[in-house]
């Protein structure tokens, strides 16, 4: 992820962070937003940013500002999507935390329960794949494994197509007994991948 993305999403955050004060701060309306907003953009040296303001279940403000790329002239507006790359699997997981918080889902949960048509490259791994092992990066697939799908054309798959060609995604090396043996889980991971997105809620 280039620098330039990196501060973005910092900025992005940090102005979600200073939206969600408690409801005796005071409320920044209009102009005092704006100013906010734009004196972000120059400390993080972005050249635009997407903005939405949510209270209630009800978004309350929309908007963009600046320009989607440094020395052009597109306009960054309410519904510019931004490469966050990584940075999605937070709040993919902060979004579980809830459906496991309403017991609508839980971590251990097989995937294919609750997405029928989920499918890998191996009927056991597909029968035993659970909400965390998608989360811990325990399928075994190895880095990167997929991207292509939505990089960089994020419109060449819709998300049904990415789900059914999962199935095709196969193992970088072939794994042997010790992978096995030292595996957290039944599901094998190359010793030196393992990423845990669980940490990020």
């Amino acid at each position: 992820m280039t620098s330039r993305l990196q501060r973005l999403v910092v900025v992005s955050g940090g102005l979600l962070l200073g939206t969600s004060a408690p409801a005796r701060a005071q409320v920044l309306r209009g102009p005092q937003l704006d100013s906010l907003v734009r004196q972000a953009m120059r400390a993080f040296d972005v050249p635009g940013v997407a903005l939405a303001i949510v209270q209630n279940g009800q978004v309350v403000c929309a908007k963009g500002y600046g320009v989607r790329v440094a020395g052009q002239r597109a306009p960054v507006d309410a519904t510019t999507l931004f490469a966050i790359a990584s940075n999605s699997k937070a709040f993919t997981t902060a979004a579980l935390g809830l459906l496991v918080d309403e017991g609508k889902l839980g971590w251990d949960d097989k995937v294919i329960d609750h997405l029928p048509e989920f499918r890998l490259y191996d009927p056991y791994v597909t029968a035993d794949f659970t909400v965390r092992d998608l989360l811990t990066h325990r399928s075994g697939l190895g880095v990167g494994a997929g991207d292509l799908m939505r990089s960089p054309d994020s419109t060449q798959f819709t998300l049904p197509q990415i789900v059914h060609n999962l199935r095709d995604l196969l193992l970088p090396s072939p794994l042997n007994s010790l992978d096995v043996s030292l595996s957290p889980s039944p599901l094998p991971l190359p010793l030196n991948t393992s990423l845990n997105s669980l940490s990020f809620s």
